[in-house]
């Protein structure tokens, strides 16, 4: 059993940055593709970055966010720049296992979730 705790969202004026941190139970962290996801009001939830094997990005936060871990201190992190209003949502993390580069997209293939923590970019 893996147990996500976010933290770091707030309101910030579009083109500021928030750093987003995820904090998981467990000694196996090291083992977990950890991803992030979104969901806007009245919006489906998306993928937004994951970190595993590689690092992979949504088209829509490419070269604005970093996805990055610390396995020693079972924590990923979201690095987020040049915000943008579109950007507002409730982001989440989540953990899965055994993800691909074909999968890691794909919120049903990962087993645990956090609560979200909200992004509000005012414009």
């Amino acid at each position: 059993q893996v147990q996500l705790v976010e933290s770091g969202g707030g309101l910030v004026q579009a083109g500021g940055s928030l750093r987003l941190s995820c904090a998981a139970s467990g000694r196996t962290f090291s083992t977990y593709t950890m991803g992030w996801f979104r969901q806007a009001p009245g919006k489906e939830r998306e993928f937004v970055a994951a970190s595993g094997s590689s690092t992979w990005y949504a088209d829509s936060v490419k070269g604005r966010f970093t996805i990055s871990r610390d396995n020693a201190k079972n924590t990923v992190y979201l690095q987020m720049n040049s915000l943008k209003p579109e950007d507002t949502a409730v982001y989440r993390c989540a953990a899965g296992r055994a993800l691909t580069t074909l999968t890691m997209k794909s919120l049903e293939r990962y087993d645990y979730w956090g609560q979200g923590t909200q992004v509000t970019v005012s414009s």
